[in-house]
């Protein structure tokens, strides 16, 4: 019985098909190696242990289908996909055929090939919008509701954006083959994610974006750089670690989850928002941070926080992984690749 990643030369990707091989399952991974830093984690995987690689591309159900009628496949990890907003702009078509065709190809091929196969989709909390119904009181270093602090799946969905159009519909397809076609399907609305193996940039990848910008500044005190809005919006910070025993939760209780959406996170007592991050930053590296504030960016949520009581109810899981070890993590690796 096989496990297929999509998306498994990248960041969360190449962390979840390590693990699998370090558990000695039957690892197929796809990936058309399109993204930065691919090469080099599907290098990385390859050190580790044997698995089988394809350089393919779910948008082409012809390269997916062919591994379906290979292998007996047991769980497939749809992590493939287009994860900027800004990039979603910039092009709505490619968008759009990555995250909406890339996961109706899977799931067809799933539907038709291997029916009893669990799906976990890696969702986004951007399928919620603004989230501009939050009363949101303004503080020092943060916004913060006047409420809940933490946000869960009964939220209004709000598909601003083409990023936010194609996760959405992807998630709601998901789940419609669930209801319809009786496949055993998991999604995750997914908050910020960060650890070792991150290629971040500018646009996606904010916490290890920001440890690279505190290195740089370590080496030139000069280093400036820019950000959307005040810098007081808040995210909650999910360790990949914890991120893939997530999906790994998914699967082994796909019994009780099938055809539901969870949303994932560090939860409130890892919520940080961009100030608070650059104050960490500063004391672990010892620097003066110099952002440059530029316009907010169009829909940008100014506060999410994942409520994860649903997880811990149907996968017994929480995360375990504190932000101040995880940010240390993300620092040494940014660190580590510097080295390299």
């Amino acid at each position: 019985m096989a496990y297929l990643v999509t998306g498994g030369c990248g960041f969360v990707g190449s962390n979840l098909t390590a693990e699998l091989i370090r558990q000695g399952k039957d690892v197929l991974v796809v990936d058309n190696l399109a993204r930065p830093g691919t090469p080099t984690n599907l290098a990385w995987l390859r050190e580790l242990g044997e698995f089988r690689y394809f350089h393919a591309d779910t948008r082409n159900g012809h390269d997916l289908e062919p591994i379906f009628r290979q292998f007996d496949v047991e769980c497939v990890f749809h992590l493939a996909g287009q994860v900027a907003m800004t990039t979603s702009l910039e092009n709505p078509r490619r968008d759009f055929e990555v995250n909406v065709l890339g996961s109706i190809n899977v799931l067809e091929c799933v539907r038709l090939l291997a029916p009893k196969a669990t799906v976990v989709y890696a969702s986004s909390n951007k399928v919620y919008g603004e989230l501009d119904e939050e009363d949101l009181i303004e503080k020092e270093t943060r916004y913060e509701p006047a409420g809940k602090k933490e946000i869960d799946e009964r939220a209004r969905l709000a598909f601003f954006t083409p990023y936010g159009c194609s996760k959405g519909a992807a998630d709601q397809y998901m789940q419609e083959y669930a209801r319809n076609f009786g496949l055993n399907t998991v999604v995750f609305r997914h908050s910020t994610i960060y650890g070792g193996r991150q290629i971040s940039t500018f646009d996606q990848g904010w916490v290890g974006w920001f440890c690279q910008k505190a290195l740089d500044t370590l080496e030139d005190p000069q280093t400036t750089f820019t950000i959307n809005g005040d810098g007081k919006q808040v995210r909650d910070l999910l360790h990949v670690s914890d991120a893939v025993a997530c999906y790994l939760a998914a699967h082994e209780h796909v019994g009780q989850a099938r055809g539901r959406a969870f949303n994932i996170g560090g939860g409130y007592e890892n919520s940080m928002s961009l100030r608070e991050l650059f104050l960490h930053l500063e004391r672990e590296v010892g620097v003066k941070m110099n952002p440059r504030e530029l316009t907010w960016r169009a829909n940008d949520q100014k506060y999410f926080v994942a409520d994860n009581t649903k997880a811990a109810e149907f996968l017994d899981w929480k995360p375990r992984m504190s932000k101040e070890r995880g940010i240390a993590d993300a620092i040494a690796w940014e660190r580590s690749r510097r080295g390299a």
